[in-house]
Formats: structure tokens, sequence, C-alpha cells
């Protein structure tokens, strides 16, 4: 068989193979041209998520006839003035995205030059079908229909217009955030789904398009190495999302999709979020072009950079230093259907229902409800006087051996008692602060544990007489495998036998505690964490697993002295405002919400 040359209406449905795959992909090369245009308006129209129409309208440069002409044809480009390509500044460079798409669509470019007159130019799959001039304002409108209407097997493949029109949003959405000095609209049917104005800054950019409630749970990145520089905004961990679809990473400007940087987003959350959890963030990166290659494929979404583990490094340090200055930060989003709990209670209580009328609370539990026995005084609960009666029902107030503290000088406030030995009740300044005093202590052993891990002084504490702790035969491999790793933890593991191990010695920090659900963790731990992870991580994710071992449990009393002293550790220790597993440690009840709960405001 001989060698012949592809026409080129093949070579273009070809390479729109790789540049097009589906309506989203060409709104994205759209959208860029109006960028490397100049624009600081951008228009986008939308009918049936793009399947019917993808329509980009900006205030750019614009271009002649000629240019026009030229345009769409494979290869040609303004963005490349020389041949050195790795030194791109623009979005696009490669000059096939307007002749792939023409190809398989029907595409009507108009555009006007200032001072000069408007031409327009329709090409139907590939095949000129009209030009002229035509009455437009400076700058370019693209029209593109019937989208692969030529290439039934390709439609059939795409998703339902619901789902490309998610997928065109969130191109818009990035596009847009890279570029906060442009103004950006979408219009889906008739109806517009986006519209920020130009010139804003970068976080408010990123909280207009994603939410509200970012710029209120985030905190700011900003770090400088050499001549790169990492810039952006990353929430707190406890406040996350089920899937990884509001990380926004960017390099030059250019919206990337990159599993380095996934990874290193990744690396610097671990421990702060449960495994299903992700975070929020949005990151910019600006460095010398000729340190990243954008060239890797024709979507322009994947880069390569030539010092990886730098990159990798400053995300993770750059991200970790944000959030430990976020301090003891949560999110003071309470959940709706908790708050609604909070009712009035009816003016006519149900003595059923009372806490008279609980069983088993008390001895006044079995005596009648008070309203029921008017005695001498006239009061309905002058039988219940005696402080002998109420006891029960309410904890006993300790003497203050020191005056109280002034609440106003702490965030977290001062501990004025405990509920279901779980949950520290403080009185802050400016509202209600409620503690979780397992998943708060949790945090401040594991921050500790870090520490001491980084000094290289974690002391162990000998057990009197060492216990074997009986596993299979696997777990036990593993542990044995990474014994010298714990043993910078102060745990003294030996093998014992084919399926037991021997602990000589706990970490002196985690105090007195079941050794045998410790390791047994520990081996459940490895694991899953095992080879995949580098070691830094694995020392996370081990000191995660003794810091729950070692911290305060629900259902434990604490006094006030022990709840105060706890809440002031907090308010010195990074990520104390999230547990291991990104829950928040403590909420807020401001007292505005307390005055409406009791109809005040």
């Amino acid at each position: 068989m001989s060698i012949r040359r592809l026409p080129n209406s093949l070579i273009n449905r070809i390479a729109a193979g790789e540049v097009v795959e589906r309506p989203a992909s060409a709104l994205k090369e759209l959208v860029e041209n109006a960028i490397d245009a100049g624009a600081s308006q951008i228009n986008i129209r939308l009918d049936q998520g793009g399947l019917d129409l993808v329509q980009v309208s900006d205030n750019g440069c614009g271009m002649g006839r000629d240019d026009i002409v030229l345009a769409l044809e494979r290869h040609a480009t303004s963005k490349l003035p020389d041949e050195a390509i790795e030194l791109v500044t623009t979005m696009g460079f490669r000059g096939e995205a307007l002749p792939s798409i023409a190809s398989v669509s029907r595409m009507t470019i108009e555009s006007r030059m200032a001072g000069e007159d408007g031409w327009s130019r329709v090409i139907d799959h590939g095949e000129l079908a009209h030009e002229g001039p035509t009455a437009i304002p400076p700058g370019t409108k693209v029209r593109v229909e019937q989208l692969f209407g030529n290439v039934p097997a390709r439609r059939k493949f795409l998703r339902s217009a619901r789902s490309e029109y998610a997928a065109c949003t969130d191109i818009v959405r990035r596009l847009a955030m890279a570029r906060p000095d442009i103004g950006f609209t979408l219009e889906h049917q008739g109806r517009k789904a986006i519209a920020v104005q130009g010139g804003e800054s970068g976080p408010e950019r990123v909280a207009a398009l994603t939410s509200r409630d970012l710029r209120a749970n985030s905190v700011g990145v900003d770090l400088q190495r050499e001549e790169i520089r990492l810039t952006g905004v990353a929430g707190l961990p406890t406040y996350n999302r089920g899937v990884a679809d509001h990380q926004f990473l960017f390099v030059n400007g250019r919206p990337v999709k990159d599993r380095l940087l996934v990874g290193a987003v990744r690396g610097a959350y671990a421990e702060m979020l449960a495994r299903d959890r992700h975070p929020v963030v949005a990151l910019f990166i600006e460095m010398p072009p000729e340190l990243v290659d954008v060239n890797v494929h024709p979507a322009k979404t994947e880069v390569r950079f030539r010092e990886p583990a730098m990159i990798r490094g400053m995300i993770v340090s750059g991200l970790r230093k944000a959030l430990d200055e976020g301090g003891f930060r949560a999110v003071q989003r309470p959940a709706e259907s908790a708050l609604s709990n909070w009712q009035r209670e009816p003016a006519a209580p149900d003595p059923q229902g009372s806490i008279f009328a609980t069983q088993g609370r008390s001895n006044i539990a079995q005596q009648p409800y008070p309203s029921a026995q008017m005695h001498e005084g006239g009061s309905a609960f002058s039988g219940f006087d005696r402080q002998e009666d109420l006891a029960p029902l309410m904890g006993k107030a300790e003497e203050a051996s020191a005056p109280v503290p002034d609440g106003a000088r702490h965030p977290l406030g001062i501990a004025r008692g405990q509920v279901a030995k779980t949950y520290i009740v403080a009185e802050a300044e400016d509202g209600l602060v409620i503690v979780d005093q397992h998943a708060a202590h949790e945090r401040l052993v594991l921050e500790r544990m870090r520490k001491a891990v980084e000094g290289g002084t974690v002391a162990s504490q000998a057990l009197l007489m060492a216990e074997v702790v009986e596993l299979d035969e696997n777990a036990c491999d593993r542990l044995e495998a990474r014994a010298a790793e714990l043993s910078d933890f102060g745990l003294e593991l030996e093998r014992f036998g084919p399926s037991a191990m021997l602990v000589r010695a706990t970490p002196a920090m985690l105090g007195s505690g079941d050794v045998k659900s410790l390791v047994t963790d520990l081996a459940d731990e490895l694991v899953a964490y095992d080879e995949a992870l580098s070691l830094k991580e694995r020392v996370d994710h081990v000191a995660s697993t003794m810091a729950c071992h070692g911290s305060v449990r629900a259902g434990r009393v604490l006094n006030v002295a022990e709840m105060n002293a706890l809440l002031r550790e907090m308010e010195v220790t990074p990520h104390s405002g999230q547990c291991n597993h990104g829950r928040p440690t403590w909420v807020k009840l401001a007292l505005e919400d307390v005055e409406k709960l009791f109809g005040r405001k």
C-alpha cells in the first residue's frame, strides 16, 4: 500500500479529536483567544449546554479580513513572533484550535479592528459557506453551531445537555479566576449564570465564583522562592467538600489539572481532613516561562516543571504556613438542621415530657408535676426550694480559688461547664462556644507529637511488664519493617514469634492507654498507607493514630481548671480548629443568635 498525503479537511478533523473533545473544549479555546486579544470584557452564550451553540464575544484588538483567513489555517498564529516556543506567555500558541473547530461545526467569525470595517466569514464543517462585510463593534464574535454535526459517531458520545453545561461552566469559572482584571458573563438558554466585573482582586474573584462563605473561612497564601511566587486562597480544613471539584490551580495565569500539584495539595492537608473529604483551594504560581513546559498536550491543561520537587515543596510549605497562621480557626457554620433543633419550650409543657417526670433521673422524678400541688406560700415550686431536692439535676459549682478570668481576653472564652461529659461550654465576649473535648485534645496531642518528632525528643515510657499483642503474620511483618520509624515516636516494638509483637515502651505523652488497640490500629494504618506515601506523610499518619489513643476521651469529667487549660492551649496551637479527621473542634453561637432564639431580636 502506497503512502499518500491526507487532505487538509481530514487532517483538521483528526486534530479536532485532540483539541475538541466536547463543547467545553471549544469554549476554552475561544475564550483563551479572547484573553490573548487583550479583551477587558468577554461575553459567552450557550444553548443546550453548548451542543447547539457556543458563542464568544470580546472587545479585544479584533482582526482584519486577511487575518481571519489565516486564522482558519492550521498552525497559523500571531502569538509566536519567533521560534522560541519555550518562552510562551500567551494562553494559545499552537494555531490548531480555530481550524479544528471549524472542521467539525458551522463556525461564524465576525471581527473588526478599531478604525476599520468589519468582516465576516462562515465555515460549514470545513467548507467556506459565506464571507462579506458586517457591522460589529471593535472586537471579535465567534459562533460555533452544530458541533460534530458531520461526525455522528462523536456526537452520540457526548453527554446530556446538563452535563455539557456543567463542564462549560467549570471552564469559564477557571478562566475567570485566572484573569480577575477581565469581566465575564455567561448566558445559558437566555438566563445569565455568571456575571463578574473586571478589576477585582484575586480573592474577591475566587469567592465570587465559588462561595461567599470562602472569604470568611479561608486564609491567604503568599510565598516567594527565587523567581517563583505562590499566591492564592486556601480554605480552612473544616471548610471542605466531598469531591475535588473546588481545587483551582493556575500556572502563569493558565488553568491546569496537574497530578503533581493535586498531590501537593493533598499532602499539605494530610491529617487535617478525613480520607473522603477534599479542600477548597485556588493557587496561582507565577514563574519564568523557561521553567515550565506548557507544550505537553494540545489541550494545554498539563504542564511539566523543570524542578518539580521544588514546586511541590513550595505548595506544601506555603499551604502549611498559611494554615498554621490560621491558628485555632474553624468553620463557624453549624448545620441548619442542628440549629433548627433549638426550639422554644411550649407555654404549657407536657408533664409526661418534663424533667420531673423522667424515669430514673432522680428521686423527684417520682413526684407529681409541681403545678398540681399549690403550697401555702402560693408558689407552685415552693416544695422544691430545698437544695437537696434539686441537687441531682444540677452540676455542683466549684469554689473559685482565683478570680474568674476575663473572657474578653480569650477568643475561645472562659469555661462555664461541661455537657454530656463530652462538650465544654465556654462564654466568650461575643457568644457561646461549644468545644468537643476529645476532638480538640486529639489535635493538641498530634501537634505536640509532631513537634517532638521534629526535635527528636519523643520521650518513651517503659512498661513494667512487656505486653504481647497477637496479630496476623502480615500485620506483624509491616510493623517489624517500620519498627525504627515507630521507635522515633517512643513506641518500642519487637517481633515475638510469627504472629505476635512485643511492646516494651509507649510514648510518654500518651499516658497509660490500651496498648493492644494502639498497635492494632497502627498495623491497619500501615496496610492502607505503606509504600504509597513518603516517609513524612507516613509519619503524620502514625502520629495521628497515636494521638487518637492518647487524647481525652468523651465521657471523662473535667474540672473547670482542666477545661480552661484545654481552651488556652487550643488558642496557641496551629490547626486546633479541626480534629485529625477534618471535623471542627469548636463552634460558636453568636450572642445575637442566642437572643433570636429567645425572641429578643
